[in-house]
């Protein structure tokens, strides 16, 4: 996945300023930063649903996305719900994850209308590849805060994307929950772009960070190059105060 050159406008006021990197294949890269930062309106305009105001983004296959909040039925069991997303996903299994694609101010391309589904296979697979087959049947209202994120993530999943975007994927639950999580997302071995304001979650999960500031991408570089950024090291602080510095540093 590659970003060129992505600005977001609101009349007077910029969310994103000229925001480009590069993300490799199965990297898992954080976007970290103060509120207001622009994390969520970068994800959002990586994932297709929000366009930028300039700038491109270039994705070899497709994008899986995982808002904050999940958008489940609470109502419905776990295989509902992924049959439900299924079908509004038009995925189908095996669905091809190569093929660049781009998008920029114009919107997203169509991505899959009229392909055929298959969806009992494809919902048999997501609950064999998320670990929630013998919770098929469990109303989705029911789970652990843990389950019902992974639910969410099964949904991103669907169409067998090559980049996972999820935002503050980890907000909502309790320290054993997290683990749980990141090890499943360890596993997936999926490109995975997230959003966290737990910058330890991010030193500890993340190969690559991206800081975000009012709207401007001021580092792009791994946890230990962003301590090195500020004269520390491991041994001498530790990375929230390293983070809370480059800010600092930078005028933020």
């Amino acid at each position: 996945m590659r970003a060129d050159s992505i600005s977001k406008r609101y009349g007077e006021r910029e969310a994103l300023r000229a925001v480009s990197f590069a993300v490799e294949d199965s990297e898992k890269v954080a976007v970290i930063g103060p509120n207001g930062a622009g994390k969520t309106t970068l994800l959002q305009i990586l994932a297709g649903a929000l366009p930028p105001s300039d700038g491109t983004v270039d994705v070899d296959g497709r994008v899986g996305w995982v808002p904050q909040h999940p958008a489940l039925y609470s109502k419905l069991s776990v295989a509902e719900n992924l049959r439900l997303f299924a079908r509004l996903e038009r995925a189908k299994p095996g669905q091809r994850r190569h093929g660049w694609r781009r998008w920029g101010s114009e919107g997203r391309p169509d991505a899959g209308r009229g392909d055929s589904l298959d969806v009992e296979r494809t919902v048999d697979r997501m609950l064999d590849q998320t670990a929630l087959g013998d919770r098929a049947d469990d109303e989705v209202g029911l789970l652990s805060g843990g389950n019902r994120q992974r639910v969410n993530i099964a949904i991103g999943l669907l169409g067998d994307p090559r980049v996972l975007l999820l935002d503050e994927p980890s907000a909502s639950l309790d320290p054993r929950q997290r683990e749980r999580l990141w090890a499943f997302l360890a596993e997936l071995g999926t490109t995975v772009v997230f959003s966290t304001h737990d910058v330890g979650e991010a030193e500890r999960h993340a190969d690559r960070l991206l800081v975000l500031a009012d709207g401007e991408l001021l580092f792009t570089g791994t946890p230990t190059e962003l301590e090195t950024a500020t004269g520390g090291s491991a041994a001498t602080s530790d990375f929230e105060t390293a983070f809370v510095q480059f800010l600092h540093d930078r005028g933020h």
